[in-house]
């Protein structure tokens, strides 16, 4: 009996053990986030999550998202999808009355790949026209568009090892002045990780690509220079470029069969910022019966005490069933901000 015991246990301090280790690597290269840099680059809107499943989860699920989904978390998952051809629709109440909308399709390429495309946007309203002459508005309304377009791809190299990369193609216009970017990301995933089953490693390298410059006839002034005999001239002013918020994300995940009908699992992602202090995430996730899910998650900043972050605790639930041969998933997650109301995001998720 003793014998049966210490079996049945050693995978779990196997994975206690990786996990550790793991750990240390990751405090190694803590504190490498640029604090002082935060605000100062451009595209923002490629840091606005997707997906009620992993907000829900605090953003921990870099190695075990999977499917759809992991087009914009770690597109290496995107291989590892249940379903053939996937599609997602989600729509977040962002910040001051910003909604973001996203939408993706992805289908497996038998024996090669699998591939997918979204489209994320971002809906502002109107908002009034300031000037230098009209700082409180001159009377017009401008509505800002804010669009990603991205395309990925992932195969497995092995029967544990997944890899992906994704690249995106960032369009941003502000009333008469416009700017266009590309971005790549990269991913990794290994399941099975040190022979342990349900322990997963995922890395990824997000937001590479060149600066962004604005550019337009907003940018244009009439003006005269000094101490030249000739006429007012129209100048154009030379928009600073800004640098892309690039990062490193390393991530675990455990998973457990807690009975027959239910399986829990728990998610840990550092997030290495550029262009911010650095993240560490948290998720846990019950799931029953393979039709409801609960799920919690926590992020924090590695700056301790730090008042500039503004997220924290988050939730959601999901319900996934099975109606005339299609997969369907509804899932819906709330994430908690300081200063602001709390995000709340739904999705619906299809496969075929």
């Amino acid at each position: 009996m003793a014998m049966r015991n210490q079996s049945s246990t050693e995978p779990h301090l196997r994975a206690f053990a990786v996990a550790i280790a793991l750990s240390f690597l990751v405090a190694v290269v803590a504190y490498g986030g640029r604090g002082d840099k935060a605000g100062t680059a451009a595209a923002q809107e490629l840091l606005i999550p997707v997906g009620a499943g992993s907000i829900a989860l605090g953003g921990s699920s870099l190695a075990v998202v999977a499917g759809i989904d992991a087009l914009y978390w770690n597109p290496a998952g995107l291989v590892r999808s249940a379903d053939g051809t996937n599609a997602t629709f989600s729509h977040m109440s962002y910040f001051a009355g910003i909604g973001v909308d996203y939408a993706a399709v992805s289908t497996k390429l038998p024996d090669i790949a699998s591939i997918g495309i979204a489209v994320k946007s971002l809906s502002f309203g109107q908002i009034p026209v300031t000037t230098e002459d009209s700082p409180d508005g001159n009377g017009q309304l401008a509505s800002p568009s804010f669009v990603v377009v991205s395309g990925a791809l992932s195969r497995l190299i092995t029967d544990h090892i997944a890899f992906g990369f994704s690249g995106n193609v960032i369009f941003e216009n502000m009333d008469k002045v416009s700017a266009t970017g590309v971005a790549f990301s990269f991913g990794l995933q290994y399941s099975g990780l040190g022979g342990v089953d349900g322990l997963s490693f995922g890395v990824t390298v997000d937001n590479i690509g060149p600066a962004m410059t604005y550019d337009g006839d907003g940018l244009l002034r009439v003006g005269q220079v000094d101490d030249v005999l000739r006429p007012e001239t129209t100048y154009k002013i030379q928009a600073a470029s800004d640098d892309l918020p690039s990062m490193i994300d390393i991530g675990l995940g455990y998973s457990i069969s807690v009975s027959e009908r239910d399986q829990a699992q728990l998610t840990t992602t550092f997030r290495d910022n550029d262009f911010s202090d650095d993240e560490y995430r948290f998720g846990a996730e019950f799931i029953h019966d393979r039709i409801v899910s609960f799920r919690a998650g926590y992020s924090m900043s590695a700056a301790s005490g730090s008042s500039d972050y503004i997220y924290g605790f988050s939730g959601g639930i999901g319900i996934a069933v099975r109606f005339q041969g299609i997969n369907l998933a509804v899932d819906y997650a709330y994430r908690s901000a300081s200063f602001f109301s709390g995000n709340h995001v739904l999705s619906l998720n299809f496969g075929f």
